[in-house]
């Protein structure tokens, strides 16, 4: 399980870093935001994008409080559910843009109607959320299935993820774990970039990612450089968006920067590296920045050369200055002129 697909992308360690670009609810559902919102990630150069599904008869009651209410035109969260929901085909659309624009399409069910949907429509893996990371039935049903599962943590117990685990584990199904935490925007004290390894060492042989909220690219290159394999982030077309997850986004400037710099990490971190090879490779380099020595003032041939007759400077094709012991106390078979490079052939052997 170190390792596993999603689609035509490899998961885990030593391959790229799987990045997923969330918007969540924050097309307001507007399948035309939605669009917009694919083309932005493919520009960007994310993997997937990862959209939530919501079917507000079957996930809550009348008496689901807001996270944060923002919406007046919401009198409830099911209400607010019902107005951002798209309808089987306009998913069936959506995930047809995807596909034209070679992104992965993802989108984290929240009820098991809504994973009927999405079975229907089709998705390349299940990404649990964290709220129902302890939903056993949900679980059970997506380990019947024969996708992977990416599982968030950001709310859980141990004794919770390790139940899911359990679980996933049964089916064999191929399992990536998200370390995560639901605040909006995560302080830096609560991100739990110690987590990475933390899971490693529960979970052996089990791919580690980071679900950001944070709003900030360093802590995905963070993740990544401490050994997380996929990095989850919201995204925003601009700060000055309405939507409860905003705060928690980067924009697609900082996303496209976000994902270079981790292409950029991946070769860094994967290179072998030699200095004495570099060294070897950096031969013109070493001539324009290292010093040779040189003599002070002219010098006549029969002179044996003392410490206050040299002087060490550019270029560095010469006798080098940390070899300048071996030349005191040598004879000059000829003359040399001031600033003048000395070379073993006009040093005596005594």
């Amino acid at each position: 399980m170190e390792s596993f697909r999603i689609g035509s992308k490899e998961i885990g360690r030593n391959k790229p870093c799987f990045v997923v670009a969330e918007m969540g609810l924050g097309h307001e559902g507007s399948l035309g935001a939605a669009y917009s919102f694919v083309d932005a990630a493919v520009d960007a150069g994310a993997d997937a994008v990862k959209f939530q599904t919501h079917v507000a008869e079957a996930e809550g009651t009348e008496r689901e409080r807001f996270r944060k209410p923002m919406f007046p035109q919401d009198a409830t969260r099911k209400d607010y559910w019902k107005r951002t929901a798209f309808s089987e085909e306009q998913w069936r659309a959506l995930k047809r843009h995807c596909d034209e624009r070679r992104i992965l399409f993802l989108s984290s069910p929240f009820s098991i109607e809504a994973v009927r949907i999405l079975q229907r429509v089709g998705v390349p893996a299940w990404k649990v959320p964290s709220g129902e990371t302890n939903n056993t039935p949900l679980l059970e049903m997506l380990v019947q299935l024969e996708q992977p599962i990416l599982l968030s943590t950001g709310m859980s117990t141990f004794e919770e993820i390790q139940q899911a685990v359990r679980i996933v584990r049964t089916s064999k199904r191929d399992l990536l774990i998200y370390q995560c935490t639901n605040r909006y925007p995560c302080p830096p004290d609560q991100i739990g970039l110690n987590m990475i390894q933390g899971f490693k060492d529960r979970f052996p042989n089990v791919p580690i990612g980071l679900s950001d909220h944070s709003g900030r690219i360093c802590t995905g290159i963070a993740a990544f450089v401490l050994g997380a394999v996929s990095i989850e982030v919201h995204v925003t077309f601009s700060r000055k968006c309405f939507g409860p997850d905003v705060s928690a986004s980067i924009t697609f400037e900082e996303l496209k920067e976000l994902v270079d710099s981790l292409r950029f990490l991946e070769i860094a971190l994967h290179s072998p590296y030699d200095k004495d090879e570099q060294a070897g490779n950096l031969a013109d380099v070493r001539a324009l920045f290292t010093k040779s020595i040189v003599a002070r003032t002219p010098i006549r041939a029969g002179t044996k050369i003392t410490r206050d007759m040299l002087a060490f400077k550019k270029p560095g094709n010469g006798i080098p200055a940390a070899a300048y012991r071996e030349v005191v106390g040598k004879t000059l078979r000829s003359n040399i002129d001031a600033d003048q490079e000395l070379s073993w052939s006009n040093l005596k052997n005594e």
